[in-house]
């Protein structure tokens, strides 16, 4: 049983989104505020988190910021109607998805399933052999599935996710470009509608915390209005 932390000053949402997804099978936790939530971070990682945006003692821009100085958690921030910059700050601060309120239930449901199954998919290959075919070597890159890991050039780079899923479909075919609808299809279900807006966000993160291993980073190459491609030097 997945445990889920929900953060949100408003009581009402608390309330009926923690009965949703306990009726869907989920072990949660529910914060009224950001630090409330961080202070319970700090004694026992939830498996997912689901954070407003505006909360009063710390935000939710705050708090994933202090998340990510620990852990790759997903985390699926809550955003007004119609507050892009919201949306896009959030993404390239590390959070793997968002959902703009007022919200279906059913929807955030399906993007918190969706982002568990990725996460299992990960943790659990498939293959008789995992530890011959799943990790990942392109010239200073490697990733392991197994262990949610990536090093370049030697040093560690703590991905989400979705930047790991990201990250996995450009390298394994160095030179061929990935365009937005497939690399949507490698990161996101066929039930979970995205836009390109989303994917660029989460590859500028990518390359964001690549480059703070080593600035000179620059395998993720963008062809506008095709897609990306990852070169392997």
């Amino acid at each position: 049983m997945a445990t889920i932390a929900l953060v949100d000053d408003d009581r009402n949402i608390l309330m009926s989104v923690s009965m949703t997804l306990e009726a869907e099978g989920f072990d949660v936790e529910t914060y009224a505020d950001g630090q409330s939530a961080l202070d319970a971070f700090t004694r026992r990682m939830p498996d997912m988190a689901v954070f407003d945006i505006k909360m009063p003692r710390m935000d939710g821009m705050d708090l994933l910021q202090r998340v990510r100085q620990k852990s790759a958690m997903p985390v699926i921030f809550l955003t007004s109607k119609d507050d892009e910059i919201d949306e896009v700050l959030g993404l390239r601060m590390g959070a793997d998805d968002y959902v703009t309120k007022p919200f279906s239930q059913r929807l955030l449901v399906e993007r918190i399933r969706s982002i568990l199954r990725r996460q299992e998919a990960l943790a659990a290959p498939e293959g008789p052999a995992p530890e011959e075919v799943q990790t990942l070597e392109r010239g200073e890159l490697i990733m392991d599935p197994l262990r949610h890991a990536v090093k370049w050039k030697g040093q560690n780079v703590a991905l989400t996710v979705t930047e790991f899923l990201l990250l996995q479909a450009l390298a394994q075919r160095p030179g061929f470009v990935k365009s937005r609808d497939q690399l949507m299809d490698v990161a996101y279900d066929d039930q979970v509608y995205v836009d390109d807006r989303t994917i660029d966000s989460h590859i500028k993160r990518l390359r964001k915390k690549m480059r703070s291993v080593d600035a000179a980073f620059s395998a993720i190459e963008t062809l506008y209005g095709i897609g990306y491609r990852y070169n392997e030097a």
